[in-house]
């Protein structure tokens, strides 16, 4: 129970640190939830050009950044980049890497569900005389955000563990300042252990945002 104690007295020391990372890794979780969303709908809206070519260009994009692993890609700018002159924030980094990584996995999901949608109300939107960016705005991707949600949640949730490994960039977050107060007091398991209990906290909180989102966001906008 002593050791426990002591334990708990370290966190309220180093509360201060490890609060900063915690709202570092919520940052980035948060802006790289919205940029990969924009940019998944984008690569998504470019998967379905009649134009061959930007399809093909498109699931070369698909392809490269799903089978690339995030760290590779996020070493590749920060340690690579300086190399060519050209210098990026750890955070600039993160945001650029995850963006680019998550917006290939959401137009992956994205794709699989639009093959669910009823072709012939998407025949019916453009006999109405529907222009192709309002089919794909009125009609493809509100259902295709309502039939992807199961793979989008999840991908909101690998956001925030993912995030994790961009201490190896420099970039001070949440994992990054309970690695440094293990350093300091070499309580191991009980650092990794409230570690991952606040990352198991997080993920309880994103699911049951999507939820909510899922039953009340998107068939509204479905019915739309």
């Amino acid at each position: 129970m002593t050791g426990w104690l002591s334990f708990f007295q370290d966190v309220f020391e180093y509360w201060p640190q490890i609060l900063g990372g915690l709202g570092n890794t919520l940052l980035l979780f948060a802006i790289v939830t919205v940029t990969g969303l924009i940019g998944g709908i984008l690569v998504f809206y470019q998967a379905l050009s009649p134009n061959r070519h930007v399809r093909r260009i498109t699931e070369g994009y698909i392809s490269f950044f799903i089978g690339t692993p995030l760290i590779v890609l996020l070493f590749l700018m920060y340690y690579g980049l300086p190399q060519t002159g050209i210098h990026l924030s750890p955070l600039a980094v993160a945001v650029i890497g995850f963006t680019m990584n998550v917006a290939a996995y959401n137009a992956r999901y994205l794709m699989s569900a639009y093959n669910g949608i009823d072709a012939s109300e998407l025949e019916a939107a453009r006999a109405q005389g529907f222009s192709t960016l309002q089919v794909f705005r009125l009609v493809t991707l509100p259902q295709t955000l309502r039939l992807a949600m199961p793979g989008l949640t999840n991908q909101v949730i690998l956001n925030l563990k993912d995030s994790s490994i961009v201490f190896l960039i420099q970039y001070t977050e949440f994992f990054a300042q309970m690695q440094e107060l293990a350093a300091r007091n070499f309580q191991y398991f009980k650092v990794y252990l409230l570690t991952g209990l606040v990352y198991l906290l997080l993920v309880s909180l994103v699911v049951l945002a999507a939820r909510w989102l899922e039953r009340r966001v998107l068939p509204a906008a479905c019915r739309t």
